[in-house]
């Protein structure tokens, strides 16, 4: 079992680029950081965590991608993951030079966990409308994909449209970093993974078990190998037990959770979960 962690970086925690190396040092596989441009004060929508009030830290994330360029820099095996990214709201063609840029300068390190969205005055204010959210997803991540692929790269699409281009660099990995859809198990997100990403990032990692056939089975529907299919648990607490069942349904990596803070609590933290997750490792 590899684990990794996510954790919220924002301007009043420990800096990332101090973070990471003690990530690294202490043996986990990635490191996870999440994404939110902004919060419009108007907070029409509902804390998706199911609080009354949304948190502090919904407000001042960090750019994902400067943040893990900057953990990239000071790390030399450390995977480097969004966890998630907000693809709708961001414009793809700039998103894929930037998302290629650090999968070149990282050395192939990158994974693109990626989700709808949940916060409907952030999107409409990104100029998308919330009903169609999913099928923007879907373009930018294929348009993407072209780009990280293709010599020349053209799509025509009802979002993204641009004729055959060049763009250089490519993802050190071919065909660009791997794709992980966040959200709840359904049919609809089956279909999306299956289609136009690598794997499923159950969030918490409930009723994995329950899902793994109808996952692997839009695989199939899809033409691809259910071997090939990633599921990784994530922000989930460490339960040992827990851990033995993940691996019973053929789960090698777990992403955990860890509070965002200052220096010395975070450390504190880190030294607590590797001392625990040490016996789950191969010799």
């Amino acid at each position: 079992m590899r684990f990794g962690v996510t954790i919220i970086t924002t301007d009043l925690v420990w800096r990332v680029d101090e973070l990471a190396p003690e990530i690294e040092a202490r043996g986990f596989t990635s490191f996870y950081v999440p994404e939110h441009t902004h919060i419009p004060t108007s907070r029409r929508t509902p804390p998706a965590t199911g609080e009354d009030e949304l948190a502090e830290h919904y407000k001042r994330m960090l750019d994902p991608f400067v943040a893990l360029a900057a953990a990239s820099s000071v790390t030399k095996h450390l995977r480097l993951g969004t966890g998630i990214a907000l693809l709708a709201q961001r414009e793809p063609i700039v998103t894929a030079k930037t998302i290629a840029t650090l999968d070149y300068l990282s050395g192939g390190r990158v994974e693109l966990g990626i989700g709808y969205g949940w916060n409907v005055d952030e999107m409409e204010q990104h100029g998308i409308d919330p009903a169609r959210r999913r099928d923007v997803v879907r373009e930018h991540v294929l348009a993407m994909r072209a780009l990280w692929t293709d010599e020349e790269a053209e799509f025509h699409g009802e979002f993204v449209n641009f004729s055959p281009s060049w763009q250089w660099p490519k993802p050190v990995q071919a065909g660009g970093p791997p794709v992980l859809m966040g959200g709840a198990p359904g049919p609809k997100l089956f279909a999306a993974i299956a289609e136009f990403c690598d794997g499923w990032l159950p969030f918490g990692g409930a009723g994995v078990r329950d899902a793994l056939p109808a996952l692997r089975e839009a695989f199939e529907q899809a033409g691809r190998d259910p071997s090939s299919l990633r599921v990784i648990p994530f922000g989930t607490l460490y339960d040992a037990a827990k851990v033995g069942y993940y691996e019973s349904l053929g789960i090698e990596e777990i992403v955990l959770r860890v509070a965002a803070g200052t220096r010395d609590p975070v450390l504190a933290e880190l030294d607590r979960l590797a001392e625990l997750v040490a016996s789950d490792r191969p010799s």
